[in-house]
């Protein structure tokens, strides 16, 4: 069976409105991409459109192209998708990170014009590379082609940073890879509901603050 007719799916690329709304998500839960050092010796990407400003139209339907060129080739989001399934597999809690389609949020992120994305792009963009040339390397197969097992194998190399076949570079270009992409799996609503992440829902149980916590406030 071909590894790759699990994520046939969830290749489609997401609708660019639902994109732009999940970016604003994500920014917002800063902690969840809080920044590793910078790789030495990454080449800037500098951005050419000025992007959708503090306040976008999120009511418009837009299409590839409104906001900015994306950076992912078909078999890059292809291998984009497996490490983050490699990453959030699907499990008794929650779906798979292709099915939530948090490959598209990354490619959305790294193609953004500002200088918080744009510092990702390169180091993602080297990590999913390194993981397609050691497909190769090892197995003498492209990434999508190979098995669930082999892929992992390729990720214990650069997820400890212990392994002589992954450099130091490539240890922190996955970290940053890892990082983005819980930033998106984390700001789907299946996500927040992995790590019990309640908000504010409603709940019959709710009495509201005790007499104690009133008078605390001056409120009793």
């Amino acid at each position: 069976m071909n590894p790759l007719n699990s994520l046939e799916p969830f290749l489609a690329p997401v609708d660019r409105r639902q994109a732009m709304q999940w970016m604003l998500a994500a920014v917002s839960a800063s902690a969840a991409l809080a920044k590793l050092p910078a790789n030495a010796g990454v080449s800037e990407f500098k951005p050419t459109l000025k992007g959708y400003g503090t306040d976008p139209l999120l009511a418009k339907n837009y299409v590839p192209g409104d906001f900015w060129p994306l950076s992912l080739s078909n078999s890059q989001r292809t291998s984009a998708a497996i490490i983050c399934d490699i990453l959030f597999p699907a499990d008794a809690v929650s779906p798979s990170a292709s099915s939530l389609h948090v490959h598209d949020f990354i490619d959305e992120w790294i193609s953004a014009p500002y200088s918080d994305q744009a510092s990702d792009r390169q180091p993602i963009l080297d990590c999913i590379a390194w993981f397609e040339a050691e497909s190769e390397k090892r197995f003498h197969a492209p990434l999508s082609k190979i098995t669930e097992e082999q892929r992992n194998s390729i990720c214990d190399d650069v997820a400890f940073g212990s392994n002589a076949n992954a450099s130091a570079k490539q240890v922190k270009d996955f970290s940053r890879f890892k990082y983005v992409a819980a930033g998106g799996f984390y700001t789907t609503p299946e996500g927040m509901k992995d790590i019990g992440y309640v908000g504010n829902t409603p709940s019959v149980t709710f009495e509201g603050p005790t007499l104690e916590a009133l008078k605390h406030v001056g409120l009793a």
